[in-house]
């Protein structure tokens, strides 16, 4: 099985102990499943650090240490518009595509409301530890 986590997903699997997300990444580790990103998630998910939890570099630099562990990074070849409400949301489907990933795993409710695109499941966490 391979996984696409979304930015907020993301935030909360790191950021939050306890977190339902934190439990479906641990899950993951553990059952040595793929966690697919791409430099431009990554970006994201280091600019929220900075602008919205007031992280430091330093501290930006020691969580992405972090994520660089269990993420592995493609480049999406296809550009796809997928998400019409929300169209930064594509690189998250890009990504998902790329990487042949079953699953994204997000709570936007953009993404949520495609439940599906081109064969890839987009549900949020619970769904996730549920079916594994």
């Amino acid at each position: 099985m391979v996984v696409t986590f979304d930015t907020n997903v993301l935030l909360s699997a790191t950021l939050w102990d306890g977190s339902v997300a934190q439990k479906l990444l641990f899950d993951l580790i553990r059952q040595e499943i793929k966690i697919y990103s791409t430099t431009e998630i990554l970006s994201e998910y280091q600019e929220i650090l900075k602008r919205d939890f007031d992280f430091s570099d330093e501290e930006v630099s020691e969580i992405m240490e972090k994520v660089l562990a269990f993420v592995t990074l493609v480049s999406p070849k296809t550009k796809i518009k997928a998400v019409k409400n929300d169209p930064d949301d594509d690189i998250i489907i890009e990504c998902a595509f790329e990487s042949e990933s079953k699953y994204v795993i997000t709570y936007d409710k953009h993404l949520l409301n495609l439940k599906e695109f081109r064969g890839i499941r987009i549900i949020r966490p619970e769904e996730a530890r549920a079916i594994l």
